[in-house]
């Protein structure tokens, strides 16, 4: 089992390059904001995880390891690694951080995610990204690479069940106006038109096949950071702190499978199947099996909505609604604020931004949040049960976590 002492995550509406900072001072301001955070020292922290995509493609930057000796002279010799699983890359490198501490080899890690995209043209940004599809054999003709490839998961939805793009624009609605009440969202200042919301290709334009603008996830600067201690740690930190032990939330259950790289060659082995992505499915009930809770034991979800083709899948995947029925879930309200099942209240990746290696780490964040009362403006009363739902390319990699604290 392992504790989240807590952490901090960067303002995702902050444009690095403009700001005349680079990807190792936005790492230091996130570990010493994160160190802050927690009132943890340096000294304390005795390994070093980084989620980062592709560092190399939009900065020229790799063995991002290396930034925490930069960060204090405590962490010259701390062990440390970067883990790549595309998006879920920050998921990846909580997975290594628990695995340690329950090895017994480490008792406190410090899990960093981050992603630096804002410092190119968009269009170059989206051909960075296409580096999780799988190059040279897929979605050649597109102009950006994962809108068409979550058109095409659309438009598998519409030949399979039927699918009205007025519920994927709903879907937009709810997590934008999420994103309004979460103060470090990329888009919580943006205005929008109830034509935003629509099929208006002024308002809201086609950006690839069954895609439009606010459809899709955001190209975002930012990171993420979680301490995660054993129990004997955990216990240790709230002592000296006059805490109880069980007031800090632990991860009780975890989910990663992975399936291969080729979009078309997914869909095609789910042909007869009610889902079209099961390793999607598998990974989210393997992390409630583990962790010994059932779907209406869960007060919240923070998913991978990239796309709102992606939620709407997830919506199924999850369990909140049957195969083919995502659609009610979104009209009677089950996953808006005060529903029965709350997705994405920070706003998710639609609402509050995808700095790619760091959204699974702040997914992780969020629900430490939620589980605590500690989330201001976007808490879902009550909540003391939360799970992530984090995926890499087109389903190339998922990774589900259960948080949870003491009711």
């Amino acid at each position: 089992m392992t504790y989240i002492l807590g952490g901090w995550q960067s303002d995702f509406s902050d444009n690095w390059a403009r700001r005349g900072i680079d990807m190792a001072d936005a790492f230091s301001e996130t570990i010493e904001a994160g160190l802050e955070a927690t009132k943890l020292d340096p000294k304390d922290v005795e390994t070093g995880h980084v989620g980062n995509f592709v560092g190399e493609l939009f900065a020229g930057q790799g063995l991002l390891g290396g930034f925490f000796g930069l960060v204090h002279p405590d962490f010259d010799g701390l062990p440390t690694s970067r883990h790549e699983a595309a998006c879920a890359s920050g998921s990846v490198a909580i997975l290594a951080a628990t695995a340690e501490l329950e090895a017994g080899r480490y008792d406190l890690a410090c899990v960093l995610g981050m992603e630096q995209m804002r410092n190119v043209p968009g269009r170059t940004a989206a051909q960075h990204l296409g580096a999780a599809a799988w190059t040279g054999h897929e979605f050649g003709d597109a102009q950006f690479v994962w809108p068409r490839a979550f058109s095409d998961l659309t438009e598998e939805y519409d030949r399979r069940y039927g699918i009205d793009a007025r519920h994927l624009s709903r879907i937009a609605e709810i997590n934008f106006a999420n994103g309004k009440r979460n103060p470090n969202a990329q888009s919580r200042d943006w205005q929008f038109t109830p034509e935003s919301f629509t099929q208006d290709d002024v308002a809201n334009p086609v950006v690839e096949g069954r895609m439009r603008k606010t459809d899709c996830g955001q190209v975002t600067d930012g990171a993420s950071v979680i301490f995660l201690a054993s129990p004997k740690r955990a216990a240790d930190y709230a002592e000296k702190r006059g805490i109880p032990l069980d007031s800090l939330p632990r991860i009780t259950g975890w989910g990663h499978r992975s399936a291969p790289i080729s979009y078309s060659r997914k869909v095609q082995a789910s042909a007869n199947d009610a889902y079209v992505f099961p390793q999607v499915k598998r990974a989210a009930d393997d992390a409630r099996a583990r962790a010994g809770v059932a779907l209406d034991q869960v007060d919240l979800i923070e998913l991978h909505d990239c796309f709102t083709a992606t939620e709407y899948m997830a919506i199924e995947h999850l369990g909140i609604a049957a195969p083919g029925e995502a659609w009610k879930a979104i009209e009677d309200g089950s996953i808006e604020a005060g529903g029965r099942i709350p997705v994405n209240p920070s706003g998710g990746l639609i609402g509050c931004g995808h700095p790619v290696g760091a959204t699974g780490v702040r997914m992780a964040l969020d629900a430490f949040k939620q589980v605590t009362g500690t989330a201001g403006d976007y808490q879902v009363e009550g909540a003391k049960t939360a799970q992530t739902l984090n995926i890499g390319g087109s389903t190339t990699t998922t990774v589900s976590l259960v948080v949870q604290a003491a009711r």
